[in-house]
């Protein structure tokens, strides 16, 4: 049912993904009818599908698209929007956007110039709220600092210290440094990724806090000047300054702390007479929690603004937009009474057991969650193709129960029933990580995603899965669509001679290239896997049911696995199969003969357990930069090269010494598995050129 209407009856939504979904549901609760805006990336996606009416705005490109001010002001006008909703990233935080909108005539659901001025400085901000009675870090915070400026005051800030970019957002650009003589390199990368995201390379230093703890604090102005906060949000489990998981309230904090972190807040929000809903950022250690610093002000709405819903019961994107409407906030301060606890979990397309690379591909089978406080946030469709031109958040799942613990329980079970197939997923990963003792006893900081991730064991195919995703590829690439016409696949393993004879298989499940033989019979199949056999029945699912492709389980030595297998017809590479259970999914590869045959030759020229010379991107992305140059001598983990994709870069090193052989400049583009570098290795030492012409001493000529 509508609620009560505001002054807009259109509201154009700036962004993609889950949050331009999200935003939309409540426009659609409000009334307000809703513009949706895309790429030509886009055109399928469900915030496409969602929104009354969509506007195309350019390529996939961010910068020809998404992060065009022109076209989002053209789209407005297309489309009668009287407003737009920024969501967050893109330009949800850039001040000329919001003059832009202010000269054509179209609301902002954000704050006001002065505090995205202000608050869009790191330096500035950290300099400003000082004087306002907000506590900060001790550091040096000075517009136009060189390295040398830095290098020169990094003694007076102590060390261990942290580099930050002024302009930065999402922990990118910033690097910790133990000691004196790390600095000036880090310094060096820390302005090229800054320049590189933020098209400012501006840095300043702060002392690093020691078992930090990252808590932040929800607030609300109106244009009336009221102020109020909605608690506070634990946000430590962070990887590479990225968060993971986000809870609300804050374990850490008491009832005292609470009220003067969140009178902080708001005297932070006052000091730049901020309007609509943003996000302060403290800093606060473990070892002392009653105490806190300002870290910065996001002057938006959140990533993880569902926890603060689930535990106050307010709409913030409906607060959004009545004050950006012109009307007074909904609730005052006393009003504002947190209930229960809530839990979300970000999930990513990447590859956690691969050191978190990025993931791409087609969702070829989809299963969300849902029951009793339970809420998923998600940008998902069966068949939707994942590129890497975007960031690389796919959902996010989030669970409310009266207690943290039973909060936690939920997320979990919620996880497990998560089936997203067709790409990697951090889904796995989640799990074990809220399933950490320390996590479920709330001692968090920073550092405990880094310091747990050596140990963490992920899953891969059982035996038995391999033998059952065997029968299902051989069944797939022997279908009489597939036109292979190979008679060596016939599924009734007929040969000349009589008797069934057995089809050699080499599976890819990621982690290693196994060789199964399967023998096929009038009443299924027998797969020899090492030295065990297993008897494999490959059942269908119905159609539908949450796939893009066939589906279905399997019944390996009459047993029915829980495993769920997914045929990708359409993948690259080879027949795939996806395998899925409990939240955990990976695909199966056959390989076709002639990569068998690549393989083994490869493995004939190189010498047993010596390192690979040739160096592959692990993904597809966008050559960075390069550091050597064609025919450099390079050492055994020398950076030659750095790639880009989901907003993530990835140093490829070399494996051996020798020398390079490289051909790529920055800009390049690059696919997955693609030979980007090779190395000549160095000689044995102690041993010569076979080939050099052997010439005795005397006869050699005399140097000049």
């Amino acid at each position: 049912m509508p609620t009560q209407p505001t002054a807009f009856s259109t509201v154009l939504v700036a962004n993609r993904g889950e949050i331009a979904c999200r935003v939309i549901r409540t426009l659609r609760a409000m009334g307000i009818r809703s513009v949706a805006v895309y790429s030509d990336a886009d055109t399928g996606a469900r915030h496409v599908r969602e929104a009354d009416t969509a506007v195309r705005i350019g390529p996939a490109t961010p910068t020809r698209s998404y992060l065009d001010i022109d076209a989002i002001i053209d789209a407005c006008r297309r489309s009668g929007a009287q407003a737009v909703h920024p969501g967050y990233g893109f330009l949800s935080e850039n001040q000329a956007f919001a003059r832009a909108l202010e000269g054509a005539g179209i609301a902002f659901i954000g704050p006001g110039v002065k505090a995205l001025t202000v608050m869009g400085d790191k330096i500035r901000s950290k300099n400003h709220v000082a004087g306002f009675g907000v506590p900060v870090v001790p550091g040096i915070a000075e517009p136009g600092l060189t390295d040398e400026d830095l290098i020169a005051a990094a003694p007076q800030v102590g060390y261990p210290l942290l580099i930050k970019p002024s302009a930065g957002g999402g922990g990118k650009g910033m690097h910790a440094v133990e000691r004196p003589e790390d600095l000036p390199g880090a310094l060096q990368t820390a302005r090229r990724v800054a320049a590189s995201a933020f098209g400012d390379d501006t840095l300043f230093l702060e002392r690093l806090v020691r078992t930090p703890r990252h808590i932040e604090v929800q607030v609300l102005a109106d244009s009336y000047g009221n102020v109020i906060h909605l608690g506070e949000r634990e946000c430590s489990l962070q990887r590479r300054h990225q968060k993971v998981i986000e809870e609300a309230p804050s374990p850490l904090l008491d009832a005292a702390t609470r009220g003067r972190i969140g009178a902080a807040a708001c005297n932070a929000a006052r000091s730049v007479d901020y309007v609509g809903a943003g996000t302060v950022e403290f800093l606060v250690s473990d070892e002392a929690p009653d105490e806190f610093f300002f870290m910065e002000m996001n002057t938006r709405l959140q990533v993880e603004h569902p926890v603060t819903e689930l535990v106050t019961g307010v709409d913030l994107v409906e607060e959004q937009v009545r004050i950006a409407s012109g009307e007074k906030l909904s609730l005052a301060q006393d009003d504002v009474v947190l209930t229960g606890h809530a839990v979300e979990a970000r999930v990513y397309a990447e590859d956690a057991a691969a050191g978190f690379l990025p993931s791409a591909g087609t969702v070829e089978s989809l299963a969300e969650p849902e029951g009793e406080g339970i809420r998923v946030d998600s940008s998902l469709l069966p068949g939707l193709t994942i590129s890497l031109t975007y960031d690389p958040m796919l959902s996010k799942v989030i669970a409310w129960a009266p207690t943290r613990a039973e909060a936690l329980d939920r997320l979990d079970r919620a996880l497990a029933d998560t089936r997203i197939a067709g790409l990697r997923t951090n889904v796995e990963y989640l799990r074990l990580l809220i399933n950490d003792d320390d996590v479920r006893t709330g001692r968090l900081d920073t550092t405990l995603i880094e310091r747990k991730l050596p140990a963490l064991s992920f899953r891969t195919a059982t035996e038995a899965e391999l033998a059952a995703a065997a029968v299902v590829l051989v069944d797939l690439v022997s279908e009489p669509h597939q036109g292979s016409g190979s008679p060596w696949l016939r599924r009734d393993g007929w040969r000349m001679g009589g008797a069934p004879a057995g089809i050699p298989v080499q599976l890819d499940d990621g982690s290693s290239v196994r060789e199964l033989v399967i023998v096929h019979d009038g009443a299924g199949s027998t797969v020899q896997v090492g030295g065990t056999q297993y008897r494999v029945q490959w059942i269908p699912a119905a159609p539908g049911d949450g796939a893009a492709g066939g589906a279905g389980t399997a019944v390996v030595d009459g047993v029915s696995l829980t495993t769920r297998f997914i045929r990708a017809e359409a993948a690259a590479g080879g027949p795939t199969v996806w395998l899925a259970d409990d939240g955990w999914a990976a695909p199966v590869r056959m390989l076709p003969r002639d990569e068998v045959l690549q393989r083994q030759l490869a493995q004939i020229a190189r010498a047993e357990g010596s390192a690979d010379p040739e160096l592959r991107s692990p993904m597809p992305g966008t050559v960075i930069t390069v550091s050597v140059a064609d025919g450099d001598r390079v050492s055994e983990g020398q950076v030659l090269l750095s790639v880009e994709a989901m907003k993530m870069e990835h140093q490829l090193r070399a494996a051996v010494d020798g020398t390079v052989n490289i051909s790529l400049s920055p800009g390049d583009l690059v696919s997955a598995n693609q030979v980007v570098a090779r190395i000549h290795p160095d000689p044995p030492s102690g041993t010569e050129d076979p080939d050099a012409e052997s010439i005795p001493a005397e006869e050699k000529a005399p140097t000049p």
